[in-house]
């Protein structure tokens, strides 16, 4: 029978294991991961933890508190890191990442938005770092909080708004110094909507729909035909107040000013500002029937 909870989701897993693999052959890199997973399950039982899974070189727990998962994932962090001084061990690192959430239980499982967001949380860390969602920080106690700073903003899957990115410094010595104090919200902030017309089509991107998916099939946002133009062509979301076109396409795209400023981009992206033309293959001038125009607004 399915159960609704509240844990902290955690996910640790094993930096590079591939090169381990090409580097050290299947024995040593199979037995140095096997280690590591055994450290991170060990590590989660000591700290009122459930390992849910394994998978490959990853091990996904829940925790009953926050302040569980981050005393796990320390230890997780301390352990391995000592181990990897002993002569006859491979250096290895791993990544921890964890989101405070919903979930549904279901057997020997869990599913739900917040094991996408505690993964997504993964993803963005780097070797030897615990990153944290900012709701996850608020759950902490004030002692814990003191050892956490934001390092980043992230969309997550299913999330309209972005998610701040926090690091639990576990040993801050090693810590690169950083201002406190940087506004991720409102960094570079230039304009706080921007709208793209197409014909009689007239989307606007804003704090509440943070992104426009252009192309010729039909279940697009903006819809325009041509023979350049492929089925998900391009789209252009807002990121820290910032415009991106991101090109996803064949032929490419191009963005033109209103100083007749041209830029393409082919599977890349480009910040987009001001008042212009959008080229979906090929370049639009003004007045062009598959111009797509955009104005960033105040």
């Amino acid at each position: 029978m399915a159960r609704d909870l509240e844990v902290a989701i955690l996910f640790a897993d094993v930096v590079g294991s591939t090169q381990l693999y090409d580097k050290f052959g299947d024995t040593k890199a199979s037995e140095t991961v096997a280690q590591c997973l055994d450290v991170m399950k060990d590590a989660t039982h000591q700290y009122k933890g459930t390992v849910i899974k394994t998978i490959g070189d990853e091990v996904m727990s829940t925790f009953p508190t926050v302040e569980d998962a981050m005393g796990a994932a320390v230890m997780m962090q301390t352990r391995i890191s000592a181990e990897n001084k002993q002569d006859d061990r491979i250096a290895v690192s791993i990544r921890i990442g964890c989101h405070f959430g919903p979930v549904v239980q279901e057997q020997n499982d869990i599913f739900g938005a917040a094991v996408h967001t505690a993964n997504r949380m993964t993803s963005q860390a780097k070797a030897r770092q615990i990153v944290i969602s900012g709701e996850t920080v608020a759950k902490m106690s004030p002692d814990l909080k003191k050892q956490t700073r934001q390092i980043d903003v992230a969309t997550v899957r299913g999330k309209l708004d972005e998610v701040a990115l926090y690091e639990l410094l576990w040993n801050p010595e090693e810590a690169t110094s950083m201002l406190p104090t940087i506004e991720w919200e409102n960094q570079g902030r230039k304009a706080s909507r921007l709208q793209l017309s197409f014909r009689d089509q007239s989307i606007e991107i804003n704090d509440r729909r943070k992104s426009v998916i252009m192309g010729r099939a039909e279940d697009n946002d903006l819809v325009i035909k041509g023979n350049l133009i492929s089925r998900i062509h391009a789209k252009v979301e807002m990121r820290r107040g910032k415009f991106i076109l991101v090109d996803q396409s064949t032929n490419g795209t191009f963005v033109q000013n209103l100083q007749g400023d041209e830029t393409f981009v082919r599977r890349d992206s480009t910040e987009i500002n001001g008042e212009g033309t959008i080229g979906l293959g090929r370049s639009e001038e003004p007045g062009a029937s598959l111009a797509i125009y955009y104005k960033a607004l105040d």
